[in-house]
């Protein structure tokens, strides 16, 4: 079983930075793809970013050269940093990990980009 626990949405202005982490217990993620999507009121869960085990990152395009994905093995956790946020990057982000042909999924944490 593996536990996915985020951290750090809040409440930013337009064109602010926030770091999103996710912390994952239960199993080593080393070898496992991981990453974030997120779910904006009344529109289905998009896909922002991903990262493999071998470090290779792929990105959504509306988010591309703004959001950085990235992962530290050792503390088996995979961040988010956000920069020059807009108001339609407001949604709830939910991080998640790939592992024996499941995917488990975080409880998902909330950025609101609002003046």
């Amino acid at each position: 079983q593996v536990q996915l626990v985020e951290s750090g949405g809040g409440l930013v202005q337009p064109g602010g930075s926030l770091r999103l982490s996710c912390a994952g217990s239960g199993s080593a993620l080393s070898r496992n793809t991981m990453g974030w999507y997120r779910q904006a009121p009344g529109k289905e869960r998009e896909l922002v970013a991903v990262i493999i085990s071998g470090g290779s990152t792929n990105y959504a395009n509306s988010v591309k050269g703004r959001f950085t994905i990235s992962r530290d093995n050792a503390k088996n956790t995979v961040g988010l940093q956000m920069n020059n946020l807009k108001p339609e990057d407001t949604a709830v982000y939910y991080c998640y990990a790939d592992r024996l042909g499941f995917r488990y999924w975080g409880q998902g944490t909330q950025v609101t980009v609002s003046s």
